[in-house]
């Protein structure tokens, strides 16, 4: 199960969003194998934890953000980005947006750090900042209504669900990778769940501002607009 789109219509073109996106598409094709397959370049731009901590390589802090391991990897993560993103930098403001975006990866890169200081597996990916980005976007918009694509064996099937439920789904099972898998299927689940937490504080502010919990009471929980409406999508039930 994973989202597909959401109901919340940002009010503003959200050029951060897209140029983040872009960046990762750029870094994507520079450093993937089967296309200009720069991996030097790849390697040098990750992130080493055991590095980091003697103090070296510091730049992988941020550049780790724009590199990813596989198809997979860079397609699900921008899916994240382009549909949370637009809507926190709807209300944060282009410039708020893209400090808060790399803000929540560097804290996302040190929660994985700290949880392993001596790791020397590189680790890339933009998953702790856009981590960052869902849980800033359950602080704002806890109701927004988000579509995702279930697939049960052989049926495919879209739900309408609220934004707590998917993202509150999504945060408890990298708490459990954290502590369960501890990183062996190679996935930075403390960096996930640390850039998860992160965005929600780094969010606090705006959310005050907004008038705190009477902006919920105001919106009850749902984007401040009226949601996207989207023509009941017929995905054929494939049987086998």
């Amino acid at each position: 199960m994973f989202p597909i789109r959401d109901h919340n219509p940002s009010e503003r073109t959200p050029y951060v969003t897209y140029s983040l996106i872009i960046a990762n598409l750029v870094m994507f094709v520079l450093t993937t194998p089967w296309l200009l397959g720069w991996t030097e370049l790849w390697s040098r731009l990750a992130l080493y934890p055991v590095a980091v901590v003697n103090g070296q390589y510091m730049w992988g802090l941020v550049t780790h953000m724009f590199l990813h391991a596989g198809l997979m990897h860079f397609g699900g993560n921008m899916l994240f980005l382009f549909i949370f993103g637009d809507n926190l930098e709807d209300q944060m403001g282009h410039g708020g947006f893209l400090g808060f975006y790399l803000a929540s990866g560097l804290a996302a890169a040190a929660a994985q750090i700290a949880s392993n200081p001596f790791e020397g597996v590189p680790m890339v990916g933009a998953s702790g900042a856009i981590a960052g980005v869902m849980g800033g976007y359950l602080l704002m918009f806890p109701k927004a209504r988000v579509d995702v694509l279930a697939i049960i064996i052989i049926i495919i099937k879209i739900f309408t669900i609220p934004a707590w439920v998917m993202l509150g789904l999504w945060f408890l099972l990298q708490v459990f990778g954290s502590f369960a898998l501890m990183g062996s299927e190679g996935v930075a689940y403390w960096a996930h769940a640390g850039g998860f937490i992160a965005g929600i504080v780094l969010t606090v502010p705006l959310f005050l501002r907004r008038g705190g919990p009477r902006f919920w009471n105001r919106t009850h929980g749902l984007p401040p607009h009226p949601a996207t409406q989207y023509s009941r999508s017929r995905i054929p039930e494939v049987r086998r």
